[in-house]
């Protein structure tokens, strides 16, 4: 499992998503928005609103929202236009990190981004440093107590994913990005409810570190994923599955 979705699951068991839904709601909405304003409102035309949908409904965005965040990205409803930004940077420990940013204000978010890195003792990478070290993948997660490997393996595979895993009671499915909605479909069509459903940056190598310095990383993650212009964080850092947030 990359360790960003591995965090973001055990998270999720945890509670801490609920408590963080809103501000998922929100961020799930500019990404819609974004994409009905660049590729129209119509998701059968829209790949990357379709997959904006899909998102929306693992998190179970009510419809209406998803309907207001579509005609915001049209112009059918008064929205706020969006700029799309990605940051590559480096955290203590030589750990790479991929920020994506949605903003209406991009000297804030590049000021908040550099503010939060310098405080935890990163910094920014040049372009096309860390961004290598990751390859963009379909993910797809559901809760091993409720399903069993070989059930989601059976349906994932016959829908054309890539792999299936399973670690610390969490099922990971992944697919090219291409054909992560085939894939998708396919599961939802035997009716296995997922955990989370996205289209994510997968490191090809994961970074190990202390357990002090893993806490300070992970802070620093946390610190980037609540600021309301970042979009995305995504990281190679290896989390112990003994890892407790403080």
């Amino acid at each position: 499992m990359s360790g960003h979705s591995k965090w973001a699951t055990i998270k999720h068991k945890k509670g801490a998503a609920d408590a963080k839904r809103g501000q998922m709601f929100t961020k799930l909405i500019k990404e819609i928005s974004i994409a009905a304003r660049m590729g129209g409102g119509d998701p059968d035309a829209n790949p990357r609103l379709r997959t904006a949908i899909l998102k929306a409904k693992a998190a179970n965005m009510p419809k209406d929202n998803v309907e207001r965040a579509i005609k915001k990205g049209t112009g059918e409803l008064e929205g706020v236009n969006y700029e799309e930004l990605t940051y590559e940077a480096y955290a203590p420990g030589g750990v790479a990190v991929l920020i994506e940013v949605l903003t209406d204000n991009k000297n804030r978010a590049a000021a908040d981004v550099r503010n939060i890195l310098n405080k935890a003792g990163g910094s920014l990478a040049t372009a096309g440093a860390v961004s290598r070290l990751f390859k963009r993948k379909g993910i797809i997660t559901f809760d091993g107590e409720k399903y069993t490997e070989d059930q989601i393996m059976e349906a994932a595979l016959e829908g054309g994913a890539e792999d299936v895993t399973a670690s610390d009671g969490i099922i990971e499915v992944s697919t090219a990005p291409e054909d992560f909605e085939a894939v998708l479909n396919a599961l939802n069509a035997k009716n296995f409810e997922s955990m989370s459903a996205e289209i994510s940056m997968v490191p090809d190598a994961e970074v190990s570190l202390d357990k002090d310095a893993t806490s300070k990383v992970m802070k620093m993650i946390d610190r980037l994923e609540e600021n309301d212009d970042v979009q995305n964080v995504y990281h190679n850092l290896e989390i112990p599955e003994d890892y407790e947030e403080e």
